[in-house]
């Protein structure tokens, strides 16, 4: 029985499009050559920020994060990066009596740039209001201590197998796998997170058919 879903951020309810935008400008190079490179890691299963590293050999992406933000140019989210199935799925969701977490690898601004959106969710965190990232096994029992269900009755959705659907599991948190955005359709089909994830869905409005109808929580907050 499902009583919390729990959804990463960047690929799940947003789509990267301006995050990548916003350091190929930066960075002064063309959007596609950043995009091309995003695709090499996560053919190669590495780190998102390798793409910035391939590009600039040496950099420091904290510091470069913080001279954006300082120029004025740095995180911005609005609704037009949310993906369409987002306020549905997650209304559906919370109608249900299911308890709704946002939580994912994102930093304090976004955190309060998510919020200020009004989504469906009981709460937004992220990993850095957390002190905490992803695969961290500390961040995914941080997801436990908010889900005000145990592990077994809590689903975490994401995207990307090595930051959520492995380490979720390895905490005993059942998972869904979603085919999207990068690393959700290059990972679907691998045998190694076919076995692991409970659950693969194509959109978020695969979700509410996952809970048991029977299933009607009170007391969310």
């Amino acid at each position: 029985m499902i009583r919390t879903v729990v959804l990463d951020v960047g690929e799940t309810l947003i789509h990267d499009d301006r995050y990548w935008a916003g350091w190929a400008d930066w960075l002064d190079v063309p959007r596609h050559t950043l995009s091309a490179l995003v695709g090499a890691v996560v053919v190669d299963g590495r780190d998102n920020a390798d793409a910035l590293r391939l590009l600039r050999p040496g950099i420091d992406v904290g510091a470069e994060y913080r001279a954006r933000e300082a120029a004025g140019r740095g995180e911005q989210l609005d609704e037009s990066d949310l993906y369409d199935d987002v306020r549905p799925a997650l209304s559906a969701l919370q109608a249900m009596g299911v308890r709704v977490v946002v939580a994912g690898n994102q930093s304090s601004k976004a955190g309060d740039l998510l919020r200020a959106l009004g989504l469906p969710a009981d709460l937004v965190v992220t990993s850095a209001e957390w002190g905490v990232a992803k695969p961290s096994p500390d961040f995914f029992h941080q997801v436990v201590g908010v889900a005000r269900a145990p592990a077994g009755q809590t689903l975490y959705v994401g995207d990307h197998p090595a930051n959520d659907v492995f380490p979720a599991a390895a905490v005993g948190l059942m998972t869904a796998h979603l085919r999207r955005g990068p690393w959700g359709h290059w990972w679907a089909d691998d045998e190694t997170v076919q076995q692991v994830a409970d659950y693969s869905v194509d959109s978020l409005l695969d979700l509410p058919g996952l809970v048991d109808p029977g299933w009607r929580g009170g007391g969310q907050g």
